[in-house]
């Protein structure tokens, strides 16, 4: 009886938890033994002791003060210091720095995502440039080829298979969250630069979502990562002993799609229509039968086709104005295998025929694509081996065969030039004597390097035009360059996150049940319209990436405000501040 009374009052304090856990879950601000910390919503849940401590959620680590290891059984479950999250987070820090490989970094801040989430994001918006190429772009993919070997039994992502054709429903039940705003979907057949990763493209997942809770504010227990496990094409996947997926070919016929398909409905069935799902790592077939059949049912996002093109718009809208050139009037070329690289064209028309009033048909006569049989014109021969891709037919102009990219170049005498090779193919090689082919009808060229593998490096690129390029590229070729009269440029990486973590935020925001074009260009333009022009001077076209978060929250807001526009908003009424509704919603480590 003494031992009982020495504890508090479990039926209580149960009791309470269940009241409150009625309110808003807002977090709250909390002062105790001298700390001032924002603290995690306990009300939401009724765990306590180890199992706390077991859970990423909730666990703060040394963090808990005094009282919470009272009141949550945590006593002599932790050593006694009591140490702030931003003590924490110089320890964090300090360990991450000591990994020796970009991989170990990687693993230490996945580790770290396991065992105390709040701290994890935290970390991720206080070191934003140091930590972000750990969590995104390159590395993750490599990370992804040995999943297997990384594999833990968190329930991190849900996998969904062939074999649970009709029965998909109840396997979405089975995830721990019934409140889920964000999914992020990936077959695994084209990840990053290493092609197909079957069910090991979940790292990306992981990693998408986690980018859009660190800096789009949306609140991480309403992330959901799906895989869908076909098979995979991988032959050393196929072989190797720790692959987790299911080890056969992978499977395109009407099977896959009906799956796709039993998938969507149950999602709209657990969780409504109102979900931004961001289509990760997916070949063009797979994501335009998804873009075709349910973008006007829900928030789609595709990075390759809707991501990359909108945030390529931006940049051209900046570099337009640094030409001098209104972007109606250039000539646009766009190289590359895949159709990302019409998708860049199509956004571009959209735009450059709404501001110039003119029918998107003909501002499509000054955009041409190049691929690898050569410049994709009406006249190429209709065989099967080189006959026009569909999404290249509103691009196939009348004009000369031209083979190489240097001949395309003297035939059409564009004034950008954008390389936007899919993953996993070579891309075409921006040469000295291809920019120096525009600079015979161009003083200012816009050279636009987008591919995995690079087309050109900043410094190339600036030393075969003079100086005089305007230039942007991908993860691996936007250093610093001085220039031979001591002028230093610091060119823009192209990077999709600018707009995707402002999409997602307006989209779970508002509750929007689509993603419209419309809302694709207000993004552009709010992101082109955030370069700074001390920036825009140094040769960045757009803003840099340690503004983030605030270009994130911009985008956002524009978007929210086009979608009640577009009547596609079901957040009802209209908040009379959108800003401080984003505001409201938006996750804080």
């Amino acid at each position: 009886m003494l031992r009982l009374a020495r504890r508090p009052a479990v039926a209580v304090w149960f009791r309470s938890c269940a009241i409150r856990s009625m309110s808003t879950g807002a977090d709250t601000e909390e002062v105790e033994d001298g700390l001032s910390r924002r603290t995690t919503p306990w009300v939401r849940t009724v765990i306590s002791g180890a199992e706390l401590l077991r859970n990423p959620k909730y666990n703060k680590g040394f963090a808990f003060t005094e009282g919470e290891r009272d009141r949550l059984y945590l006593r002599g479950l932790l050593p006694p210091a009591v140490i702030s999250q931003d003590v924490q987070l110089c320890r964090a820090m300090a360990n991450f720095r000591s990994k020796t490989t970009d991989l170990e970094k990687y693993q230490y801040l996945q580790g770290l995502h396991e065992r105390n989430e709040r701290l994890f994001f935290y970390l991720l918006q206080e070191h934003l440039e140091e930590c972000l190429p750990f969590v995104h772009g390159p590395l993750v993919a490599l990370a992804c080829k040995r999943y297997g070997l990384m594999f833990r039994s968190l329930p991190r992502s849900l996998f969904v298979c062939l074999s649970d054709r009709g029965v998909v429903f109840p396997v979405l039940k089975n995830w721990p969250e019934r409140r889920v705003k964000a999914i992020a979907l990936s077959d695994g057949e084209q990840v990053g630069g290493y092609g197909d990763l079957g069910v090991q493209s979940v790292g990306a997942l992981i990693s998408k979502l986690s980018l859009y809770s660190a800096y789009g504010g949306v609140q991480p227990s309403t992330m959901m990562p799906v895989c869908i496990d076909c098979g995979t094409d991988n032959q050393q996947l196929l072989q190797d002993q720790f692959y987790v997926g299911t080890k056969q070919q992978r499977v395109r016929d009407d099977a896959y799609k009906e799956l796709l398909d039993e998938f969507m409905e149950a999602v709209e069935k657990r969780f409504g229509r109102n979900i931004f799902i961001s289509l990760e790592g997916m070949a063009w077939e797979t994501s335009k039968h998804l873009l075709t059949q349910y973008r006007g049912e829900f928030p789609l996002y595709s990075d390759e086709f809707q991501g990359i093109p909108c945030t390529a718009l931006a940049g051209l809208i900046s570099a337009a104005k640094q030409t001098g050139i209104p972007l109606e009037e250039h000539v646009v070329l766009v190289s590359g295998e895949g159709a990302q690289a019409a998708a860049i064209a199509e956004m571009l028309a959209a735009y450059v025929a709404a501001q110039s009033k003119r029918s998107v048909p003909d501002v499509r006569e000054n955009m041409w694509l190049l691929d690898s049989k050569g410049l994709v014109t009406r006249g190429r021969d209709s065989t099967d081996n080189n006959s026009l891709k569909e999404f290249q037919y509103p691009f196939a102009h009348s004009g000369p065969a031209c083979a190489q990219l240097s001949d395309a170049i003297m035939a059409v005498k564009p004034t950008v030039l954008i390389g936007a090779t899919e993953h996993g193919q070579p891309p075409f090689m921006f040469t000295e004597k291809v920019l120096k082919a525009m600079m015979q009808h161009c003083d200012r060229p816009v050279v636009f390097a987008l591919s995995c593998a690079s087309e050109v490096s900043a410094w190339e690129a600036y030393k075969w035009t003079h100086g005089n390029c305007v230039f942007a590229g991908s993860y691996s070729n936007t250093h610093p360059v001085t220039l031979e009269d001591g002028t230093v440029r610091k060119p823009t990486k192209v990077d999709s996150l600018k707009v995707a973590a402002g999409l997602c935020a307006a989209i779970t925001a508002t509750r929007s049940v689509a993603l419209r074009d419309e809302q694709l260009i207000v993004a552009a333009e709010t992101l082109a319209g955030l370069l700074k022009p001390e920036d825009a001077a140094n040769g960045a076209v757009l803003p840099a990436i340690a503004d983030l978060v605030p270009v994130s929250r911009a985008v956002a807001q524009a978007v929210a405000r086009k979608a009640y526009e577009l009547g596609i908003a079901t957040d009802l009424p209209k908040p009379a501040n959108l800003a401080e509704h984003i505001d409201k919603q938006w996750f804080h480590a």
